[in-house]
């Protein structure tokens, strides 16, 4: 069974000098109860994948083709009003930056309250009682003190608790996470993650988890989606697109990844830079950095092909069959 589903998305930016493909048809599915993570450079459209799934995508930016799909219906042609309660009731949302998520002039009391009475048919009592519930589950200690605190009352790994609090306060069936350890220290990354993957075991939300860290990926997704220059360079299992990359910018990813185990001066790294939007090359938009580039590469741009257990957008997958 699927819960989400994207299907050849593509976001677009018109300008004065022409229209800007941001991403360009972007596929992938996400089960109930699974944890899919995406990463990538910055710019290579993992955000932004995730705002056009939840119906943030800032103007002049627009979905111009494919669709989206939570539980077999379209969500990418709704208005905005309906595209709000589906936000607040199907989809939950976790940012990087806590203190964008919560207002400071209320307490997380009133904002978690709020946003369970607009969604759940329950009573003022109900939703106070459901809000500490909340708040004890994602780990706030005294929970009845501390939902009549204010925002900055919390620390910033507290304040990450509450917002993953409110994400699940309509008890939504997927949740889109964007970084949303980025900002904390080590010892808090390990707990958020311990606690989003307890999420979805014990309550069967699929999470998609945007990051551009590996080990967070590794640590925490089922399977991972490596998204380079607005496409999707390689998916599958994340033990298998860790271990054995079949894309040349996944295997670039991995071995930049500094081992403790190793003693090196320098660490590895992916010659060269995302291409911007405007400079797309042609044929696979990875060709100028790739060490394995051949000709085809710069002429002809890949599809997802089997590479074994996973799928990747490379002509070396297709080599490796024949």
């Amino acid at each position: 069974m699927t819960l989400l589903q994207v299907q050849n998305l593509i976001v677009e930016f018109p300008g004065r000098r022409g229209t800007l493909r941001a991403l360009d048809q972007v596929s992938f599915d996400i089960a109930p109860g699974e944890i899919l993570g995406v990463v990538g450079e910055s710019g290579a459209g993992k955000s932004l994948t995730g705002a056009a799934i939840i119906g943030l995508l800032e103007p002049p930016g627009r979905i111009a083709g494919g669709q989206i799909l939570l539980e077999g219906q379209r969500i990418d042609q709704l208005d905005a009003e309906a595209m709000r309660h589906i936000r607040g009731r199907h989809i939950g949302a976790i940012f990087q930056d806590p203190m964008t998520s919560l207002n400071p002039l209320y307490t997380v009391g009133r904002q978690l309250t709020e946003t369970i009475l607009a969604h759940l048919p329950v009573t003022k009592a109900e939703a106070r009682r459901r809000a500490i519930d909340l708040l004890k589950d994602t780990g706030i200690p005294a929970p009845e003190q501390r939902i009549d605190h204010y925002p900055h009352q919390f620390s910033g790994g507290m304040r990450q608790r509450v917002v993953i609090a409110l994400a699940l306060a309509a008890e939504p069936k997927l949740i889109v996470a964007d970084e949303p350890t980025t900002a904390l220290d080590v010892s808090i990354q390990a707990q958020i993650i311990t606690l989003l993957k307890k999420v979805c075991r014990e309550r069967g939300a699929a999470v998609m988890l945007i990051t551009h860290d590996m080990g967070v990926i590794a640590e925490t997704c089922d399977r991972v989606a490596v998204m380079y220059a607005g496409r999707v360079a390689e998916i599958g299992p994340v033990h298998e697109v860790i271990n054995h990359p079949a894309h040349p910018y996944t295997a670039g990813l991995m071995a930049a990844i500094p081992d403790p185990m190793e003693d090196r001066e320098m660490l590895n790294q992916i010659d060269g830079s995302m291409p911007r939007l405007n400079a797309i090359p042609t044929g696979c938009a990875f060709h100028p950095r790739c060490p394995q580039v051949f000709d085809r590469c710069h002429v002809q741009r890949p599809d997802l092909l089997d590479a074994g257990p996973t799928r990747a957008a490379c002509w070396l997958s297709q080599e490796a069959t024949v």
